[in-house]
């Protein structure tokens, strides 16, 4: 069985940057959700376009697991059975910070929906990585236009922060938290440093 890791984070925290760094590093499989597989990417425009528009918070939970379910059916678990490292741009946590603690349904019953998705098939660690709300929203700015969520507002971003806080501290056998103000190099040094502990013997 291969390794699960996951990358965690609000906008603008450099998640993506230093998952794609690992997997490069590992040799591992890269991938990401919502939107890396040819369902996935339907659903990923319903989701992130701002055309969609306003959107029943349900909705979007189960449009969520529904990419989270097909993703892990056909790309994640596959790779993993046949022993292969997978690192991913964001999965269950997400969900829970987002649907749940930003959007106001109870997280209990968006982890339960993503268990029911998954199969309960759970990261091995989750990298969570943190940075000032002035430098996400630097990072942002730069960016371009945002997406729906990107744009959901400051008090949303606050509470999805607050939601992933509170799963760290719930779990933190699984959850590193990581420092992602800096350089991409000094990160990605934080990132390694971290994941020692978990695996002492990472792939070279």
């Amino acid at each position: 069985m291969g390794r699960f890791v996951v990358f965690e984070g609000g906008e603008g925290s450099g998640k993506s940057t230093q998952a794609r760094r690992l997997a490069d590093r590992w040799g591992a499989l890269l991938t990401f959700e919502p939107g890396d597989t040819e369902v996935g990417r339907r659903l990923r425009e319903i989701l992130l376009s701002p055309e969609t528009g306003d959107l029943d918070i349900r909705a979007e939970a189960l449009l969520m697991a529904a990419d989270r379910a097909h993703h892990v059916a056909t790309v994640v678990r596959p790779a993993l059975l046949r022993g292969r490292d997978v690192v991913c741009d964001r999965y269950v946590g997400s969900s829970v910070a987002y649907q749940g603690h930003g959007r106001g349904l109870d997280p209990h019953h968006v982890a339960a929906l993503s268990a029911f998705a998954t199969d309960d098939l759970r990261p091995d660690v989750v990298v969570l990585l943190e940075v000032p709300p002035e430098v996400a929203a630097e990072r942002l700015a730069a960016a371009g236009t945002p997406d729906r969520l990107e744009a959901a507002g400051a008090d949303f971003h606050r509470r999805v922060a607050e939601g992933y806080r509170v799963q760290a501290a719930a779990d933190p056998a699984r959850w590193l938290i990581v420092d992602g103000h800096g350089s991409e190099d000094e990160v990605a040094a934080r990132v390694d440093a971290a994941l020692a502990a978990a695996f002492p013997n990472p792939p070279t």
